[in-house]
């Protein structure tokens, strides 16, 4: 009961992404699952209950064995209201008394606390403590709680409103606030979208997205001098979800200027990656048939 008085109804602040659906998320020992590409998977399919940095409140408290289950902003499936349930008959059948809206999607999520074999003695401290991977407790406003989750390198670039090439979208927003000016171009067959802050006489930032990733910031400063970055600098381009160890160099995904079948020059950098680019080996022949028997028909 303890328990119940002291998370039901509180608002927090969320560290990670919580997936929309039937599905949330499980936390044993100070790990989360799922995670990765199984994470983004339900991401991409039902889209993201909230992001870090969102506030959320806790809807719901269950214990069941050896898990504690965190219901956020009413829990993934949508639930009725005593009185909707009351029905009053007449001749024509009958009908309910306050119908709720048919049409209503639930939007939030849960968080299953897992232990060992059976749920120990905890003070509400000591539940907060677990909780932490997903829930902040601790902050004041939701972009304190948002710039928990990031490493010092992009905490203190949004502090400064500076951005770094790889930073995602909502980095950027954090760190320049929403562009006053955007405009969408294709460079090959590449599409990516640029961001403007600032007018002359003052610095101007031109900030290119390829997809949800900043591949290039190019300054022009009050002197009249042009300054563009295209290396990466930081590698946050999902900071909130565990990703796994992935080979280091090129993606095999990466966007490309290239056009179909051209061979590159090996010492020419890739335009957006700024990485050596692969040889594209030239079709061949194909291979002869094995076997002694007849070509088919």
């Amino acid at each position: 009961m303890e328990l119940i008085h002291a998370f039901n109804a509180e608002l927090v602040y969320i560290r990670t992404v919580f997936p929309m659906g039937r599905v949330g998320l499980t936390l044993k020992d100070g790990v989360l699952s799922p995670r990765g590409e199984q994470l983004q998977q339900m991401i991409a399919i039902n889209g993201p209950a909230t992001k870090p940095g969102d506030p959320a409140r806790i809807s719901a408290i269950t214990f069941k064995d050896n898990r504690i289950r965190f219901e956020i902003n009413g829990g993934p499936v949508k639930k009725q209201k005593w009185y909707q349930r009351i029905e009053v008959g007449g001749m024509g059948g009958t009908a309910p008394i306050a119908p709720g809206d048919p049409g209503a999607n639930p939007h939030g999520s849960y968080v299953d606390l897992v232990f060992d074999k059976y749920i120990p003695d905890l003070d509400a401290r000591q539940l907060k403590d677990l909780l932490t991977p997903v829930f902040d407790f601790k902050a004041k406003t939701a972009e304190e709680a948002y710039l928990e989750t990031m490493t010092p390198k992009v905490k203190e670039a949004i502090k400064n409103h500076r951005v770094l090439v790889g930073m995602n979208r909502e980095m950027v927003i954090y760190a320049k606030g929403r562009a006053p000016q955007k405009i969408r171009e294709k460079d090959g067959d590449v599409e990516y979208e640029e961001w403007i802050y600032g007018e002359p006489p003052q610095d101007v930032d031109f900030v290119r997205f390829v997809g949800d990733e900043v591949v290039r910031v190019e300054t022009m400063n009050v002197k009249g001098e042009r300054v563009v970055r295209t290396e990466r600098e930081v590698d946050v381009a999902q900071p909130a979800v565990a990703k796994e160890e992935e080979p280091a160099g090129r993606p095999a995904n990466a966007p490309s200027l290239r056009r179909p079948g051209e061979v590159p020059d090996n010492s020419t950098p890739d335009a957006v990656t700024n990485q050596p680019q692969a040889p594209i080996a030239p079709p061949g022949p194909p291979a002869p048939p094995t076997g002694g028997g007849a070509p088919p028909d």
